[in-house]
């Protein structure tokens, strides 16, 4: 009779082992790879001027995501922004996102916005709607963007104003580069 109490706990033993390392393996093979909620083109977005417009109509160029501010520190980096649009136009959209997270540095109103950057800048790169990059009233495509669970990638979020995201011509985000980083550096332009 202990034999067999034995046996019995023997193959419970081994059944067990064997469940666990196949429930393992089952885990590994569905995390090792990376499982994209979504599509950066599933956005749809409004201008500066409020015209709506769809992310899926930028596919097979890249994209420069970038939240900006007119009252900050970094603003002068409208200025190689600019530049940067100018010299890779062709195969690189620049899009702006006027924000007012930090700071407070981005008070005024599309208008305002819109009008600030020309003047000053000469900006003609696409400039959108003011809106929240970080937090719970994050626009959803900043939600999107700072999530590793549904972009795939990347889990930073915005931290200061002229933070920035590249995004390849399928929709995968290649990097985030963190304010300090100049848009026509070669940590950018190496990546065009």
């Amino acid at each position: 009779m202990k034999k067999s109490i034995l046996r019995i706990g023997a193959l419970s033993l081994i059944t067990a082992i064997v469940t666990l390392f196949w429930a393992g393996t089952t885990f590994k093979k569905e995390n090792s790879t990376n499982l994209v909620k979504g599509s950066i083109y599933d956005f749809k977005l409004k201008t500066i001027d409020g015209e709506e417009i769809s992310l899926s109509k930028f596919k097979g160029k890249k994209l420069l995501l970038i939240n900006v501010a007119s009252e900050c520190g970094y603003t002068p980096q409208y200025k190689n922004l600019q530049a940067l649009h100018e010299q890779y136009g062709s195969k690189l959209v620049l899009i702006g996102f006027p924000a007012n997270n930090f700071g407070k540095q981005e008070p005024g109103t599309n208008t305002e916005i819109k009008s600030f950057c020309k003047k000053n800048y000469g900006v003609t790169f696409l400039m959108m709607d003011k809106i929240s990059v970080t937090g719970s009233d994050a626009h959803p495509l900043y939600k999107w963007l700072s999530s590793k669970a549904d972009n795939g990638v990347c889990e930073n979020a915005p931290n200061w104003n002229f933070c920035k995201y590249l995004i390849d011509e399928k929709g995968t985000i290649i990097k985030f580069f963190p304010s300090k980083v100049d848009p026509l550096s070669a940590e950018i332009t190496s990546l065009l």
